[in-house]
């Protein structure tokens, strides 16, 4: 069973401005995405084929696949080698947080049904509203 990240999209106003920016990295990094963390996580083996989950106007809003991590020579900082695609989830509420944090599988929500649009589901801060109420 894979592990999971989560991480703030910091910067970034929409799941479309995300996607622009995961598919820009192509450019660069050929098929695949890069964002930096200044330590390796103790369980990157673990997470190697699991997904960074993107929170952003406090919910979980989509996935990228992790594909590895690869130390910067200049730095010694981290890069983690993510696949550019930005896979939509169901809304799930989601304090923000500095760097990232561990995600088990149990707990990460699932993909949106085929057909179904990121329109349809609720805006993060209302499904947290709801979620206090024991509405949702």
């Amino acid at each position: 069973m894979p592990l999971h990240m989560t991480k703030i999209a910091f910067g970034i106003d929409s799941p479309q401005a995300l996607c622009r920016r995961l598919d820009a990295q192509r450019e660069s990094w050929g098929e695949e995405a890069r964002i930096t963390t200044r330590y390796r996580p103790t369980r990157h083996e673990e997470l190697t084929g699991g997904s960074l989950f993107w929170i952003l106007e406090h919910a979980l809003i989509g996935r990228s696949p992790i594909l590895g991590f690869e130390q910067r020579e200049e730095d010694g900082r981290w890069w983690i080698r993510l696949s550019p695609q930005l896979i939509a989830v169901q809304n799930v509420p989601r304090r923000a947080h500095q760097g990232w944090r561990y995600l088990k599988d149990e707990d990460a929500p699932g993909d949106l049904p085929e057909g179904e649009d990121r329109g349809d589901v609720l805006p993060g801060p209302l499904l947290g509203r709801l979620a206090k109420l024991g509405l949702v």
